[in-house]
């Protein structure tokens, strides 16, 4: 009678919890869905998960921005804005052809255009570091990092003692590292770069190491601002997996972009407000930055994208969206992951019924069961529209790109699931410049030849199994 009694206590209990939650927070229909069906099916221990993984983010002036400020940005991209639509500025017919995507970014996420970028893409991590060190050790005033995860092993350190030997050089440095991506490193670690006058920052830092209530926020940015003159942006975070020495992902398939012109204030302008809300550092305090005003003789237009739990839309999303729907010959994307929502589907399905040339190259080696299964689920779905899915079998493949008719293309860290649409703060350059483009689509073609093609029949012969953990991941894919 007594057991009875408590599991109806129980029950009730975790009812009137769902509802509050149901009703309180207002979210897309499937993450309800999703968290309702965990609340339910777990009792009390559902709804501990969702304090630590479901909650939303307060967004009111999340950077806490000054009023001036706030207008300053405003009127920024309403310049900008009004000189594009009225064409005012010089243009290729590029960007012309290109313009609602590029007034949809400036509104949507205030990525203003420069158009003076050179750009050099890293596509293998040993020549990703080899150049982000020798700039490193080039830096004369400041280095700004920012990275989801540093491991404290052979590169972690390699980084950081570089870091302390500049730092001792008078060379100003801030870094940034998110708490939950870089569980493994201990406040210890930079203790050395603190004491050689480095400054080090935590995103959403835990109360206890393992205790986070902002686990599902988490900062995946992967940034690096050299005298306000270089940027580093893409999907490379610094480990020794990395460079592939780690057995169990092998070969280590990742883009990067080095830029300089413009789009590096762009950039640093966006570490910017992720160091001051890390640290609660004086807001305004914009001139103990580098900004490099010179003039620049790239040729490469560049917008820089950002979105996050903050943002009032999910800025990225729609610029991959925007970005599929103006394509008319062909959408070549590749991602660790591909969970999409229905809006980020049906895009797909519309460019496949209009003849586009769509295909998707996914790893075939699973980080995370569920989300990998859940990845077979959305890409064997379009399979019946004639996409064409790729599973990339020479280690892991963990670039975040999308080349859109060999014209425009897009590098970052967003990956195409829930958690990078709504979840995480995530960046991308948008590059529109043909020869970029090209020589990113180029390396997607190499790639193919790397890979194992998912084919209707193939994906038909899959076992019960698979079809069962295909169908319980794709149930939880809005919260993985």
């Amino acid at each position: 009678m007594e057991f009875a009694s408590l599991t109806t206590v129980v029950t009730l209990i975790n009812i009137i919890l769902a509802l509050g939650f149901l009703f309180i927070e207002r979210r897309e229909a499937g993450y309800t869905w999703a968290w309702l069906m965990v609340l339910f099916f777990i009792p009390i221990l559902g709804f501990v998960l969702y304090i630590f993984f479901g909650r939303n983010l307060k967004k009111k002036n999340f950077y806490k921005l000054f009023i001036e400020e706030q207008e300053y940005v405003q009127a920024e991209a309403d310049k900008q804005l009004a000189a594009f639509v009225e064409g005012a500025d010089d243009r290729s017919q590029l960007l012309t052809n290109y313009a609602q995507l590029i007034n949809m970014n400036i509104r949507s996420s205030h990525g203003l255009l420069s158009s003076d970028n050179e750009i050099v893409i890293y596509s293998d991590g040993h020549q990703k570091f080899a150049a982000l060190f020798e700039d490193i050790r080039s830096a004369r005033a400041e280095i700004n990092i920012q990275y989801y995860i540093i491991q404290p092993d052979r590169l972690g350190r390699e980084l950081r003692d570089m870091l302390i030997v500049k730092a001792m050089e008078g060379v100003k440095v801030r870094l940034l590292y998110d708490e939950v991506g870089s569980k493994r490193i201990s406040r210890h670690f930079f203790r050395e770069l603190r004491a050689a006058g480095g400054e080090v920052e935590v995103f959403f830092p835990s109360l206890l190491k393992p205790l986070n209530f902002r686990i599902n926020n988490r900062n995946h940015r992967k940034l690096c601002i050299i005298d306000g003159s270089i940027a580093y942006i893409g999907g490379f975070n610094v480990g020794d997996e990395y460079l592939g020495l780690d057995k169990k992902f092998g070969y280590w398939r990742d883009t990067h972009l080095r830029i300089t012109g413009n789009a590096v204030s762009h950039i640093q302008g966006r570490f910017i407000l992720d160091w001051h809300q890390a640290g609660m550092h004086e807001r305004g305090d914009y001139g103990e930055f580098v900004f490099n005003m010179e003039p620049h003789t790239g040729t490469s237009p560049v917008q820089i994208i950002t979105s996050g739990p903050n943002s009032s839309t999910e800025h990225l999303k729609n610029m991959y969206i925007k970005l599929i729907l103006s394509a008319k010959k062909s959408v070549y994307i590749q991602t660790p992951y591909f969970i999409p929502d229905t809006s980020f589907m049906d895009a797909c399905k519309i460019a496949l019924l209009s003849g586009v040339d769509l295909q998707i190259m996914i790893p075939n080696k699973p980080d995370h069961p569920f989300v990998y299964w859940a990845t077979w689920a959305y890409a064997g779905d379009l399979l019946n529209y004639g996409a064409k899915i790729l599973l990339y079998e020479n280690g892991f493949l963990h670039a975040k790109t999308i080349v859109a008719d060999g014209e425009v293309a897009s590098v970052g860290t967003m990956n195409i699931d829930s958690r990078s649409f709504r979840l995480n703060f995530e960046v991308n350059a948008i590059v529109y410049d043909r020869a970029i483009a090209e020589q990113l689509q180029d390396i997607f073609l190499n790639d193919v030849r790397l890979c194992s093609e998912l084919t209707v029949e193939r994906y038909a012969q899959r076992s019960l199994v698979i079809k069962l953990k295909e169908g319980i991941s794709r149930l939880l894919s809005p919260i993985l």
